[in-house]
């Protein structure tokens, strides 16, 4: 099943906060797609994978949206 987070629009931390509390959701092994607009992001969500142990499997950006996927570990 896809889970999908579209925090557009919404600055640091936001972004991050939001996915910490959907991942509660997302069953241990599977992904959430996190989109957002906020060029912080990029070093935000990789702090947080590292910090969370959760794996950031893919992340990219396209005309201002950067894209993640990360896939619940525990």
């Amino acid at each position: 099943m896809d889970h999908v987070l579209d925090t557009k629009g919404l600055n640091c931390p936001l972004p991050v906060l939001k996915a910490k509390r959907a991942l509660k959701n997302v069953p241990v092994g599977e992904t959430l797609t996190v989109t957002a607009t906020d060029p912080a992001s990029t070093i935000d969500f990789r702090h947080f994978c590292m910090i969370s142990g959760h794996e950031l499997l893919d992340w990219s950006e396209a005309d201002g949206v950067f894209t993640y996927v990360i896939r619940r570990t525990e």
